[in-house]
C-alpha cells in the first residue's frame, strides 16, 4: 500500500467520522460514514480471505505448498498430472533437467536425486557360476525393508517439506475462526478557521469516538471453520499418500541394492571357481594333453570376470548411496550400510485380483483423499452461500462532546449515540460463487469415479504381473535349473578327466550363466512386482 493511498484513506475516515459527528444537524454524514466502513470492512474482510486462501493449499497460494494439488478445492484442473502418477518417472524426467542445467542448479533442494537406470551387472560369459542352496540374506543388524520404510517416513527430505501442510492447516483453522476486529473512530467536527465562533458566525465543536463490531449473524465464521477442518483432513490423506509413493521409490531402490548384491555374490564365486579350472588347465598343458592356448583362454576369462567384478562393486556402492538420499543418510555412511532382505519370494501366494482391488478402495489414500474432497467442496458450497449476507454492523459511539462554542454563556453538553446497519443483497447474492462452488462438487465426485477406475487398473495390472514373474520363477527352479546344473556338471567331469577340450566346456558354462542371468532377472522382477502390488493396494500384504 503505498504512502499516498493510506493518507487518502485515513482522511476518508476522519471526513466520515466528522459527519457522525454533526448529529442530526447534518443527517447526510452519518451515511457517508456507513458507506465508508462497510467498504472498509469488506475490503478488510477481503484481505482476510485472501490470507487464508495462501494456506488451504494450491489454490490458496501453489507455490507455498509441498501438494500439486487439494482434492475438492475450486481450481482450474485442465493440464493436471494425475494424482497417482508414478513419482519415479517425475524424479527421472527431473535428474535429466539438471544434468543439462548448472552446477548450483544440480544441488537444487526441490527433489531428491533421481535413481539411475535399473541396469544389471551381466554375468560373465564364460566363468564357473554356481547357485547357492541357501541364499545369504546379510548380516543380522543389517537394515531390513520395514526398517527402511520406518526411516523414510522420519528422515526422507521431501516427506519433511510436505508434512509441514497439515501444522499450516491447523493454523488455518485458527484463522478461520476468528471474528472481524472493530473499528475505531476518533473526530473533531466544525473546527473554525479564526479563533473561535461568535454570534455574527455561529458554529460548534464536537468532539466524539465510535465504535463499529462487525457481526456473523448466519454463521460465515463456523462455515470457514468447518471448511478449513476439511482441508486438513484432505492433507492428512494427501501426506499419507506422499509416504506410499515415496515409499514406492524406496522399494525401487532397495531392490537395485539386493539385485546388485546377488550380482557381486555370483561374480566373487565365479573368480573364486577359476582356480579350480587353471589348476586343471595348467595340469593338462604340462602332461601335454592341451596345448599352451587353452591356458591363456582361461587366463583371459579370469581377468574379464574379475573386471566384471570390479565394476559390480562399483554399482553396488552407487546404489548404496542412491538408498541413502531417500533414507536421509549421509554420503559418508553408505558404504557401511548392509541389507538384511533377500530377492526370493517367501511369502504365501497373494489374494486374487478382485479381493486385491476391494482392499485398494479401502486403503488407498490418495483415493481417500479425493473422496474427502468431495466433503470439502460441500463445505464450500455451504460457505458460499452464507456469503451471501454480509456481516451486520453495530455502531456505537459512548461519548461526543459539544463545545457550543456559537453562545459563549451556555454550558458544553455531552451525548452518545448507536446504531445497526447491514448491506441489503438485492442485486449480488453471490449467486456466481455459488454456482461454481456446486461444480466443484459434482466434478470432484466425477474425480472419483475416474480414480476409481484407474485404482482398480494398476492393481489388475500389478496383479497380472505378480502372477507373470511368480509363474516365471517357479519354471525355472522346476524344469530348466536342474536340466542345466546336469549338463554342465557332465561336461565337467568330462573336462577334467580329458575326454573334452576347454572350449567345449566354457561353451557349457557359457550356457548355464545365461541360464543363471534369467534366474537372477526373474527373481528380480517378481521382487519388484511383489513391491509394486503393495504400492498398488495401498496396503503392505506382501514382504
Amino acid at each position: 500500500m503505498t504512502l499516498h493511498y493510506r493518507l487518502g484513506l485515513y482522511g476518508l475516515v476522519f471526513a466520515a467520522a466528522a459527519g457522525l459527528g454533526e448529529g442530526q444537524a447534518r443527517g447526510q454524514g452519518t451515511t457517508t460514514l456507513l458507506d465508508d466502513i462497510i467498504a472498509i470492512s469488506s475490503g478488510e474482510r477481503a484481505k482476510e480471505r485472501a490470507r487464508d486462501s495462501t494456506r488451504l493449499g494450491p489454490i490458496h497460494g501453489a507455490r507455498e505448498s509441498g501438494f500439486p494439488r487439494i482434492a475438492g478445492v475450486d481450481k482450474a484442473r485442465l493440464g493436471d498430472r494425475l494424482p497417482s502418477a508414478r513419482p519415479l518417472d517425475t524424479l527421472q524426467a527431473f535428474s535429466r533437467q539438471t544434468e543439462a542445467s548448472s552446477p548450483r542448479d544440480r544441488r537444487s533442494p526441490i527433489l531428491p536425486p533421481a535413481l539411475p537406470e535399473r541396469a544389471r551387472t551381466a554375468a560373465p560369459l564364460y566363468g564357473p557360476i554356481q547357485r547357492t542352496a541357501v541364499e545369504d540374506e546379510g548380516p543380522p543388524d543389517g537394515l531390513t525393508l520395514e526398517q527402511a520404510i520406518a526411516l523414510l517416513a522420519r528422515a526422507n527430505p521431501d516427506l519433511a517439506i510436505k508434512f509441514q501442510e497439515i501444522p499450516k492447516a491447523e493454523a488455518d483453522i485458527l484463522t478461520a475462526g476468528l471474528w472481524g476486529n472493530p473499528l475505531v473512530f476518533a473526530a473533531a467536527d466544525g473546527v473554525p478557521y479564526g479563533d473561535k465562533y461568535s454570534p455574527r458566525r455561529p458554529g460548534s465543536n464536537t468532539y466524539n469516538v465510535s465504535f463499529v463490531q462487525p457481526f456473523d449473524v448466519n454463521g460465515k465464521i463456523r462455515a470457514r471453520t468447518r471448511l478449513a477442518q476439511a482441508n486438513k483432513q484432505v492433507l492428512c490423506a494427501q501426506y499419507q499418500d506422499a509416504v506410499r509413493l515415496e515409499a514406492e521409490n524406496l522399494h525401487a531402490a532397495y531392490v537395485d541394492v539386493l539385485a546388485t548384491r546377488t550380482t557381486l555374490r555370483y561374480l566373487q564365486t565365479s573368480v573364486a571357481n577359476f582356480e579350480t579350472l587353471l589348476k586343471t588347465a595348467q595340469d593338462r598343458v604340462k602332461k601335454g594333453a592341451a596345448p599352451e592356448s587353452e591356458l591363456d583362454t582361461a587366463l583371459i576369462q579370469r581377468e574379464s570376470t574379475v573386471n566384471a567384478l570390479e565394476e559390480a562393486e562399483t554399482r553396488l556402492r552407487q546404489a548404496k548411496r542412491t538408498l541413502c538420499v531417500l533414507l536421509g543418510i549421509p554420503a559418508a555412511a553408505a558404504d557401511r550400510v548392509e541389507l538384511r532382505g533377500t530377492i526370493h519370494d517367501r511369502a504365501a501366494q497373494a489374494p486374487p485380483a478382485d479381493q486385491l482391488v476391494g482392499m485398494a478402495f479401502a486403503n488407498r489414500p490418495d483415493l481417500a483423499a479425493t473422496r474427502l474432497g468431495v466433503r470439502s467442496a460441500t463445505a464450500n458450497v455451504d460457505l458460499q452461500r452464507r456469503e451471501r449476507f454480509p456481516d451486520v454492523f453495530a455502531l456505537a459511539t459512548p461519548y461526543a462532546f459539544d463545545a457550543n462554542n456559537g453562545d459563549p454563556g451556555a454550558k458544553a453538553a455531552t451525548s452518545w449515540g448507536a446504531g445497526v446497519f447491514a448491506t441489503v443483497p438485492l442485486f449480488n447474492r453471490n449467486q456466481g460463487n455459488i454456482r461454481r462452488a456446486e461444480r466443484n462438487v459434482h466434478q470432484t465426485q466425477l474425480e472419483v469415479s475416474g480414480l476409481e477406475r484407474q485404482v482398480a487398473a494398476e492393481v489388475e495390472n500389478a496383479s497380472l504381473e505378480y502372477g507373470s514373474s511368480r509363474a516365471a520363477v517357479e519354471r525355472i527352479e522346476r524344469l530348466i535349473l536342474p536340466r542345466a546344473e546336469h549338463r554342465l556338471e557332465d561336461l565337467r567331469r568330462l573336462y577334467t578327466e580329458g575326454q573334452e577340450n576347454l572350449d567345449v566346456y566354457l561353451n557349457a558354462q557359457r550356457d548355464y550363466n545365461d541360464i543363471i542371468r534369467q534366474y537372477r532377472d526373474a527373481l528380480i522382477r517378481h521382487r519388484r512386482a511383489m513391491l509394486t502390488l503393495n504400492t498398488a493396494v495401498g496396503l503392505r500384504i506382501l514382504p
